[in-house]
């Protein structure tokens, strides 16, 4: 397995070349030559693995340059009953017949994205010893994964996590998750605006290369393919749970922000898992829905920005959605290059005119948005009728999912992070506090530590060069 770039401007590299680094030196994306086809054969020699086989089964697809025991053993290593709660890993919920939500937020700090980044530590723990070499993380996150990527890496040997989030945006629990961490090798970095605007800065230092090859600047966001990657295997776990045979189609509705989780189901259908809808929900940073129905993609200015009760989703500059572009126009780099040139400029493109536009459908895309009062309601009618409590933004996802389903096919929704995340909405939806494990009890009211910044990118590189090494 070999990776391009979205923008044409790398030579092909082995996973191991990329998972350090991010974007690509060209500002691209990274992203396979070939997305591996897998045989009705195949599919169904793998139906009835454990959740450890099945992800051996599909990232040594990705990964084939890391020796098989070597991968098996860091994936046994991650995927446990103690991190995750069950030796099923992601178990699937199901609310009626054809109705399910997958559990994926049971791991350490109760959101989805600990199951692609409990990995990605362990991938970097063991890629660093094997060359003795250390590695700076910057990242951004809008809630859930600066405390995946800090729960992750907090302790790991010869690794530090610079983390912006956008200050005064995400919830209590979230925030409270993060800054009260007091590892040494943690460093909280509050952005004065919005995620869009921590991402920017992220992408600047990674653009940076002389910066970032002096500091060794790697990152966990979901432009990391690696991320990408773990996703894919419980999209095919979810799809085994909840049908019999693999004639069988099934619909997944996704929350999605950063368009990260919905483009593993993506290449998850590429390689040939039979997925009739993807269904996209977004909240009301609707910029991908827009998209989706329009054919204009126009990311939106930080003014424009809503602070909404799904805040994990306050996103209007969806880094991963260029790898869905390219793919859609034909894996056209050129055409990338200069679309995205519009987009760092703070332009809109329009394929709407354009075959490329009509093509979406080929690729099972459908999309929604929710707002405030359609989040309350889906939690408080799912808990009366299902007595299940989800969190903001899977009721989203149930929002929009129930609403474009196709008649007569299985609906998967993909949870995003447990209730307790967020205890101000569901007290609002269903008129009392969720439940939390004692080890988060008190956990606002923990000692926080933390910086403040502006958004701007050379203060940040001055904070990193100081506390780097």
């Amino acid at each position: 397995m070999r990776y391009i770039s979205t923008r044409g401007g790398m030579t092909p590299k082995a996973f191991s070349e990329i998972l350090l680094s991010g974007l690509s030196p060209d500002g691209g994306l990274a992203i396979p030559q070939a997305y591996p086809r897998i045989s009705r054969e195949t599919l169904a020699t793998w139906r009835d693995m454990s959740y450890q086989s099945l992800a051996f089964e599909i990232l040594s697809l990705f990964m084939d340059d890391i020796p098989a025991e070597d991968l098996r053993a860091i994936i046994n290593r991650t995927y446990t009953a103690e991190t995750f709660g069950s030796d099923d890993i992601t178990p699937l919920k199901t609310l009626e017949p054809g109705f399910h939500i997958l559990a994926l937020s049971n791991g350490p700090t109760l959101a989805f994205k600990d199951i692609a980044m409990q990995l990605l530590g362990n991938l970097f723990e063991y890629t660093l010893a094997k060359t003795g070499e250390e590695l700076n993380i910057l990242g951004a996150t809008s809630g859930d994964t600066g405390s995946s990527a800090e729960y992750a890496m907090r302790g790991k040997k010869g690794i530090r996590v610079f983390m912006l989030s956008p200050h005064g945006k995400m919830s209590r629990f979230q925030t409270a998750q993060m800054f009260s961490l007091q590892d040494e090798n943690i460093f909280n970095i509050a952005i004065r605006g919005v995620f869009d605007d921590c991402q920017d800065i992220v992408k600047a230092v990674s653009n940076d290369h002389t910066f970032k090859q002096a500091h060794r600047i790697g990152t966990v966001n979901s432009i990391n393919w690696a991320r990408v990657a773990a996703q894919i295997v419980y999209y095919f776990k979810g799809y085994f749970a909840a049908t019999q045979s693999n004639d069988e189609e099934v619909a997944f509705a996704v929350p999605s922000g950063n368009f990260g989780n919905i483009c593993a189901g993506h290449v998850a259908r590429m390689m040939g898992l039979p997925i009739r809808q993807l269904i996209l929900a977004t909240n009301e940073n609707d910029v991908l829905d827009e998209f989706f129905r329009t054919g204009v993609y126009r990311p939106r200015a930080t003014s424009e920005t809503r602070h909404t009760s799904s805040p994990s989703m306050d996103i209007s500059k969806a880094s991963n959605f260029e790898r869905f572009i390219f793919d859609l126009i034909d894996r056209d780099a050129v055409k990338v290059t200069g679309l995205w040139a519009c987009v760092d400029k703070g332009q809109a493109f329009d394929l709407s005119g354009t075959p490329f536009f009509e093509r979406i459908k080929d690729f099972g895309f459908v999309s929604g948005s929710s707002n405030h009062s359609a989040r309350i309601a889906t939690i408080r009618e799912i808990y009366q009728k299902y007595r299940v409590l989800v969190d903001t933004h899977t009721a989203d996802g149930l929002r929009v999912g129930y609403a474009l389903r196709e008649n007569n096919i299985p609906l998967i929704c993909m949870e995003t992070a447990q209730p307790a995340k967020f205890s101000e909405s569901i007290q609002e939806a269903i008129g009392q506090e969720p439940p939390r494990s004692a080890s988060y009890e008190h956990l606002e009211d923990l000692p926080q530590r933390f910086v403040v910044k502006d958004a701007d990118v050379d203060a940040i590189k001055t904070y990193i060069a100081e506390r780097a090494g």
